[in-house]
């Protein structure tokens, strides 16, 4: 995609590079990317700082470090403020405020997942089984944010309503090194299963369906019709994913380049405030 150019009062002009209705293409894929965006290069700039102290600090590391050393998925471990800011940089850029206009999401924010991905990913997870890697190697270990495993027999329920997925790149890697995946369209499969799945249930006991088969069927589906799609980013960059949108983390390429920090990108995942039924709205 090209540099975005910000909207007006037209709302079906969410992102939109090279003059393209970007609300559009993200209603159609499920996922944008925005070109280098000077005031986010600057809060990659200021993450930087926070992002190394999160991978030397032992309990983060203790709690994060996954796949053999090969991927720190770091929840809330990048210690930004408030409003997002990294220090005393504010979260801005055209990106931001596209979101703020169109989503509505509201502050204090959550602080960032550090994602950080080193050589050799993926290696087994801890108690994974063969299955479940080799799901992993195979399909990116494709997951929707939001529904948990819960139990022995690891049922699928809706326990966060994420609005969006907002991703910041902070190190420069070459483009086999593990990006994030996405399945282009498959947030419009995933809503209309759940949908279906979760019916004339009271939103309010949502969290207590279970989703399993509705989500694995959908899941199936996805794999069969969308189109698998890399998103390397690069310093300056962000992306926005659609809440639905069935995505995860390639494995590592043959001869990637990446600085010792790893791959990593800051991910904002602010929950949706008020009604749950909000979370199956298209937008």
């Amino acid at each position: 995609m090209g540099s975005p150019r910000r909207g007006n009062s037209d709302t079906h002009d969410l992102l939109r590079p090279s003059g393209a209705a970007v609300k559009q293409e993200f209603s159609k894929n499920g996922f944008a990317v925005y070109d280098a965006d000077p005031q986010i290069a600057a809060w990659a700039k200021a993450a930087m700082p926070l992002a190394q102290a999160a991978l030397q600090d032992a309990k983060l590391r203790d709690d994060w470090l996954r796949c053999e050393g090969t991927w720190f998925v770091g929840v809330d471990a990048l210690a930004t403020g408030p409003e997002g800011q990294a220090g005393s940089t504010p979260l801005a850029g055209d990106i931001v405020d596209d979101l703020h206009a169109y989503t509505r999401f509201a502050r204090p924010l959550h602080k960032a997942q550090l994602s950080a991905v080193f050589p050799g990913y993926p290696k087994p997870r801890e108690g994974e089984t063969e299955s479940a890697f080799a799901y992993r190697l195979r399909r990116d270990a494709a997951h929707v944010d939001g529904l948990h495993a819960i139990g022995q027999g690891r049922r699928r329920h809706l326990i966060e309503c994420h609005a969006f997925l907002l991703g910041i790149c902070l190190t420069d890697c070459s483009d086999n090194a593990s990006p994030l995946v996405v399945w282009r369209g498959s947030h419009h499969v995933i809503r209309s299963a759940l949908s279906e799945a979760l019916g004339t249930t009271d939103a309010s006991d949502w969290h207590k369906v279970d989703l399993t088969d509705a989500y694995h069927a959908a899941r199936r589906r996805c794999f069969a019709e969308c189109e698998r799609v890399e998103l390397p980013i690069k310093p300056g960059q962000a992306l926005v994913m659609h809440r639905h949108a069935l995505h995860g983390i390639a494995p590592w390429g043959k001869g990637a380049k990446a600085p010792e920090q790893g791959r990593m990108i800051a991910y904002f995942r602010p929950e949706i405030e008020g009604a749950p039924e909000k979370w199956l709205r298209s937008l």
